[in-house]
């Protein structure tokens, strides 16, 4: 086996009640990109893709290596928070891109997942099953996963979201610091799948 990789997936809501928070989001992720690559051992393992999701969710950047994350620059505010579909194309991106990893012979760390949003979801019946697929123990790259809330959030739904951690904007806490603790830290553990 070569090289360990902590692949990190940001999923940022991009409906029309975060419009006010995409600077945000974008600002969190230069700082973040910054914060990676001022730590060799984090920009040597960490690998980030970027989902955007509002009705429907989209690969915004391909899991890639930090140093090359890009900002929201294609995404525009849109109809719908739909959650569900948002777990369901992550899961899905999550077993892909561990397969791919490990097919080049690298050591894969537990993904780590950062979802931005207000918590106020558009499909609030059918998400946590979508959720508890992506959460299930039994997967073997089932990621942890980190909340952030920004704007008027609904605490209770990012609760449930967050596994590992819930962060709030609310509270003074910046993007890019809650998302480079929670990644340069996973960095440092060798839990892999």
């Amino acid at each position: 086996m070569g090289s360990d990789v902590l692949p990190c997936y940001v999923v940022c809501d991009v409906s029309l009640s975060m419009t006010d928070h995409l600077d945000e989001v974008n600002a969190g992720l230069r700082e973040f990109r910054g914060a990676v690559h001022a730590d060799p051992s984090a920009a040597a393992r960490v690998r980030v893709c970027v989902v955007g999701f509002a009705a429907a969710p989209a690969v915004l950047q391909p899991l890639r290596p930090a140093a090359e994350l890009a900002e929201l620059s294609g995404a525009r505010p849109r109809t719908g928070s739909n959650f569900g579909p948002a777990f369901a194309l992550l899961r899905e991106t999550i077993a892909h891109d561990v397969r791919t990893l490990e097919g080049h012979r690298l050591r894969v760390h537990r993904p780590v997942v950062f979802f931005t949003s207000d918590g106020r979801p558009t499909d609030p019946a059918t998400w946590p099953e979508a959720f508890a697929a992506l959460a299930d123990p039994a997967w073997p790259s089932r990621p942890t996963v980190t909340a952030f809330g920004l704007g008027a959030v609904d605490r209770g739904t990012l609760d449930r979201i967050g596994t590992s951690r819930v962060f709030l904007g609310q509270d003074g806490i910046r993007l890019g610091t809650a998302l480079a603790v929670s990644v340069t830290g996973t960095a440092r553990r060798p839990d892999r799948v």
